[in-house]
C-alpha cells in the first residue's frame, strides 16, 4: 500500500501533471506542424525545385534486383525532417517571445499598479479619523 501512496504522491504533483500536459500538446502540435510542411511549405518548394516530394529523392547506390533490394541513400527523407524541425524551431521560439512579451508587460503593469500611491481619503473618513483622535484623547 505504501508504493501505492507514493505513486499517487508522486502523480498528484503539479510538475508530473504540467508534463504530461505537454506531451499530449506536443504530439498535437508535431501533427500540425507535419501537415504544414508536407501539405503547404513542400508543394510550394516542389514548384521551385521541380520535384514532387523532398522524401522522393535518394541516391542509388545499387539497384533492387530479383532477389536483393534497392540500396540507396535517402537524403530527401533528411532534408525533409531538417524543414520539419526548422519550422518547429521558430514556431516555438515564436509562442516563447509572445509569452514571455505578453508575461513582461502584464508584470510591468502590476508594478504599476503596485507603484501607485493610495488614493486620498474622502472627507467622511477624514471626519472620521478626527473624531477618533478626540475621542482616544479624553
Amino acid at each position: 500500500m505504501k508504493i501505492i501512496d507514493e505513486f499517487k504522491t508522486f502523480i498528484a504533483r503539479g510538475n508530473v501533471i504540467d508534463m504530461a500536459v505537454g506531451i499530449i500538446i506536443g504530439t498535437a502540435f508535431t501533427k500540425i506542424v507535419n501537415s504544414l510542411v508536407a501539405d503547404v511549405i513542400t508543394p510550394a518548394i516542389s514548384v521551385i525545385t521541380g520535384k514532387v516530394n523532398f522524401s522522393d529523392l535518394k541516391y542509388v547506390i545499387a539497384e533492387a534486383t530479383e532477389t536483393t533490394a534497392e540500396n540507396a541513400v535517402k537524403y530527401g527523407s533528411f532534408i525533409q525532417a531538417v524543414i520539419d524541425f526548422l519550422i518547429i524551431a521558430v514556431v516555438v521560439f515564436a509562442m516563447v517571445k509572445i509569452i514571455n512579451t505578453t508575461k513582461a508587460r502584464f508584470e510591468k503593469k502590476q508594478e504599476e499598479i503596485e507603484a501607485e500611491e493610495p488614493p486620498k481619503p474622502s472627507n467622511e473618513e477624514i471626519l472620521l479619523t478626527e473624531i477618533r483622535d478626540l475621542l482616544k484623547k479624553d
